[in-house]
């Protein structure tokens, strides 16, 4: 039985290793443990962790400017994929940012990942073509 919960920072570990396993997941310095704490402060109640027992088997990052949400990291446990638990921790972030009047939600996935690609056009997603993402460090470190 899988159990759907809000993240807490004390899932963390099981968190970053889930990520870390995960095919095309595009991880930097800012998913450090601390950097997490304080995006699970400032987003509060919208990123969630599946769980079987006391195994994480797959996680969801969501945030919002205010206006919109993304949703930077969702994985789920190769060998659990298939049984419906992405989907539920979609549903739970898009019902959580509904919840705060945030309707339109936006993600992000690497050009290669084919198979995220799919699954989130099985859902009613659909690609962007119109605009290009652009990023700017101000940071001088190439990992953030």
């Amino acid at each position: 039985m899988t159990l759907i919960r809000e993240m807490d920072i004390s899932d963390y570990p099981q968190v970053i290793k889930l990520w870390s396993e995960t095919e095309a997941m595009l991880l930097r310095d800012a998913d450090s443990q601390q950097n997490i704490a304080k995006y699970l402060n400032r987003n509060s109640g919208l990123s969630f962790v599946a769980m079987d027992g006391t195994s994480t088997v797959g996680a969801i990052l969501v945030g919002t400017d205010g206006r919109r949400g993304y949703i930077q990291h969702l994985a789920v446990c190769a060998t659990r994929r298939g049984q419906g638990i992405g989907i539920q921790l979609i549903s739970c972030a898009i019902d959580a940012l509904n919840e705060q009047g945030i309707p339109k939600t936006h993600l992000f996935v690497a050009n290669e990942n084919l198979n995220a690609q799919r699954f989130y056009e099985k859902l009613g997603w659909f690609p962007r073509d119109e605009v290009r993402m652009y990023s700017f460090n101000a940071s001088g470190l190439s990992n953030v």
